[in-house]
């Protein structure tokens, strides 16, 4: 068998795409799952930042009020959180007084964890804070 004719065989064997469809599906396939994992875990870990960050902000308006003190504002924070996306995003929670640009104010925050990979794989410390102009009478 000459060069020439095995070069021919060599191409009828191979040039047919049978079989190819399959192959091609199982590799896109992989593709699109690991791509629709992803856009799960950012929305995921989107919803948990802003929902943290929603409660402390709502702590901090219900710790300023006239009538409230800090530990209602830690309180709210850590009902609000723990009703959303668990008690174990609400560990820690901190509320001080401060002044801002002149005025009695009060900050809320919230030290927690943002998975990475699911609800119970690694996870990124997040700290995010609260603030609202307290209230003052008389």
């Amino acid at each position: 068998m000459s060069h020439r004719d095995r070069r021919a065989s060599f191409r009828r064997r191979w040039s047919h795409e049978q079989g190819s469809a399959s192959v091609e599906f199982t590799l896109v396939s992989v593709l699109l799952v690991f791509l629709t994992l992803g856009v799960i875990q950012i929305a995921l870990a989107l919803h948990i930042r802003n929902t943290v960050a929603d409660a402390a902000s709502e702590g901090a308006r219900w710790a300023a009020l006239a009538d409230s003190d800090l530990n209602a504002g830690r309180g709210r924070t850590a009902e609000l959180i723990a009703t959303a996306v668990g008690a174990n995003y609400a560990a820690d929670i901190t509320a001080r007084l401060l002044n801002w640009r002149g005025q009695p104010a009060v900050e809320v925050t919230v030290v927690t964890a943002l998975p990475i990979i699911g609800l119970w794989g690694p996870a990124i410390p997040l700290e995010v804070s609260g603030h609202a102009a307290r209230e003052v009478l008389g």
